[in-house]
């Protein structure tokens, strides 16, 4: 791949800019350098909060974000419920379920809306949440991530797995919003006002960040940070660029 060729970025965050409560090292100037030679999206699957959250939680890092050029699943979920102008019963952490106050409901329920409730899950919710689809409630899940590293240092089950448990019982497919879902990439790209094929997405997951967005029609790059394992370096799914880190890529970019 010809990096001169590149006009945009789009950038995951969670693994690739930061893990838990430490930024990957290098990254905060990485990104200001970056910020400085390509127009750039902020994008992320992680669901368990708010986009505000996500900024301070990046400030704190040492990062300087604006708003404006971060778009994330749940973001984009909540734009999905309120476009189709649906009453929602959710599965969200308290702060997200605030971020959606105004479209939820526990009575009129058009939609059964699934992200990462961390410690919200439990078997009342879950079942109420199937309830409500089998009485013909849409579900719709913000992200359908397999893990990702948590500030702990290890894996932790994704929203995947709770999504998974609905579809089972349900016998419906759950409609996702999220990465891989090429709608996801194509709203960013549109944002940039550039053609996918001119951007640049640089994540830690072989298969939601580099697969999905190769199938949308981006060029990618893998970081070895993050979630990513040494056994992605033999899937079939193969990255236009491997690089240890968002700071070693910076420097191969400005090279």
């Amino acid at each position: 791949m010809l990096l001169k060729d590149i006009k945009g970025i789009m950038t995951d965050i969670g693994g690739v800019l930061y893990v838990g409560s430490e930024p990957i090292q290098g990254a905060p100037k990485a990104l200001n350098t970056l910020r400085s030679r390509y127009p750039l999206r902020l994008i992320s699957n992680t669901t368990r909060s708010t986009p505000f959250q996500i900024v301070k939680h990046l400030q704190k890092l040492g990062f300087t974000i604006d708003e404006s050029e971060m778009y994330t699943a749940l973001a984009a979920t909540r734009d999905y419920v309120r476009a189709k102008k649906y009453k929602a019963y959710t599965l969200l952490t308290d702060e997200a379920n605030v971020y959606f106050a105004e479209l939820r409901s526990n009575d009129q329920v058009d939609c059964v809306v699934v992200a990462d409730a961390h410690k919200n899950f439990h078997f009342d919710t879950m079942n109420q949440a199937f309830r409500h689809i089998e009485e013909g409630a849409e579900l719709i899940g913000a992200a359908k991530s397999r893990y990702f590293k948590d500030s702990d240092g290890k894996l932790t089950m994704g929203t995947g797995s709770w999504i998974a448990a609905l579809e089972f019982a349900s016998g419906k497919e759950a409609t996702i919003i999220g990465k891989p879902s090429a709608s996801f990439f194509h709203l960013v790209a549109e944002s940039l006002g550039m053609n996918p094929s001119e951007i640049l997405m640089v994540g830690d997951d072989i298969i939601s960040d580099i697969g999905g967005a190769q199938k949308a029609g981006f060029k990618t790059a893998l970081v070895k940070t993050g979630k990513f394992k040494e056994s992605d370096l033999h899937s079939d799914i193969k990255p236009d660029i491997i690089c240890d880190s968002f700071t070693d890529l910076v420097e191969q970019l400005l090279d």
